[in-house]
């Protein structure tokens, strides 16, 4: 995985940590071991950079979204130390585990800097009509709904959602598949118990931050142009598995059961991930595509601008925090 320092950014006067997830997410990608004068220079870049304090995490997980980020201007690096390259263990086996993949290295980079918050941005499906191409969504709430349970054939239909294969049968009629059932997860938070849990929310006092913030998003690219401007939208909820949603009558499933307004395949991993030690957590999210039913014109084409709304919204979050007096604390706040 790699890492960039960046102090000093142009209209963020906080000190951020910028940590990509782009090597774990990369099909097919090994990392060998360092040998040891490297991990003996590694760790005296990371003392470097505790010596400097606490910092935020910036999290993304695709191309589009570094991308974004390189070419935005808004950071600029740290002349004394502008990268610092880590070793994770991305392998074959964790190729199509994306939310693993998440969940470990925002584990890395708790572990290895002193992180008082992450800023999760990138890419989503929308799975809400009201949401278009280019808008940006700020969950209040994120839910994995890759876990299930499947269920004997004719099943009775219980209190929580489950999906019954034999509806979305053309003809009508049977489906030996029968049906599933959305398991909850296992939260592990520091001093408390083991609890299950279905939704996971953002640090409550970030959303409410974030929900003062004024953004005006891009309506065009290099290549097109969005017949309105994109709006951001708060409060929503999201909906994360190891998939990429491309089902008109899932996406239509998923909003009706669960509310759920976009789809992606880390925001949940990363929340729990820093729920469990209290570390305060945001999402933003670009819709760039509509998981399904997308118009003639392709989505492809809106990749990037997507991922450039989210991160105009993430550095606007970011400047705000850092104004903050005192700072925003390393303690998480009550949900």
């Amino acid at each position: 995985m790699a890492m960039a320092l960046c102090a000093g950014a142009r209209s963020c006067p906080l000190q951020a940590l910028l940590f990509s997830l782009l090597l774990l997410l990369a099909a097919g990608s090994t990392a060998a071991l360092p040998a040891q004068p490297a991990m003996d220079r590694v760790r005296w870049q990371l003392g470097m950079v505790s010596r400097r304090g606490p910092s935020l995490g910036l999290v993304m997980s695709y191309v589009d979204e570094a991308t974004a980020l390189q070419a935005s201007g808004y950071f600029t690096p740290w002349p004394a130390l502008p990268f610092v390259d880590l070793y994770a263990p991305a392998n074959k086996r964790l190729q199509n585990q994306v939310p693993l993949n998440a969940a470990v290295t925002v584990q890395t980079l708790i572990d290895v800097f002193t992180v008082s918050g992450i800023v999760h941005y990138g890419t989503a499906g929308s799975s809400n009509d009201s949401m278009s191409f280019g808008d940006v969504s700020v969950p209040k709430l994120v839910a994995y709904t890759g876990a299930w349970t499947w269920k004997k054939f004719k099943s009775p239909k219980e209190s929580s959602a489950e999906l019954r294969f034999e509806e979305y049968n053309i003809p009508n009629g049977e489906n030996l598949l029968g049906s599933l059932k959305f398991r909850n997860e296992e939260l592990y938070s520091v001093g408390k118990p083991m609890e299950e849990v279905f939704w996971l929310p953002v640090d409550l006092a970030w959303f409410k931050i974030a929900e003062q913030l004024k953004v005006k998003l891009e309506r065009c690219n290099n290549t097109f142009c969005l017949p309105t401007t994109p709006k951001v939208v708060y409060g929503l909820k999201g909906s994360s598995a190891d998939m990429f949603l491309d089902n008109a009558e899932y996406r239509k499933f998923l909003f009706r059961e669960f509310g759920v307004s976009t789809v992606d395949e880390e925001s949940a991993a990363v929340v729990m991930t820093t729920t469990s030690p209290g570390i305060p957590v945001i999402v933003f999210r670009g819709v760039s595509d509509l998981a399904g039913g997308e118009p003639t014109w392709s989505s492809t084409n809106l990749m990037n601008l997507a991922s450039i709304n989210a991160l105009k919204v993430a550095v606007e979050f970011i400047a705000t925090i850092g104004k903050q007096k005192p700072p925003i604390s390393v303690q998480r706040s009550s949900n």
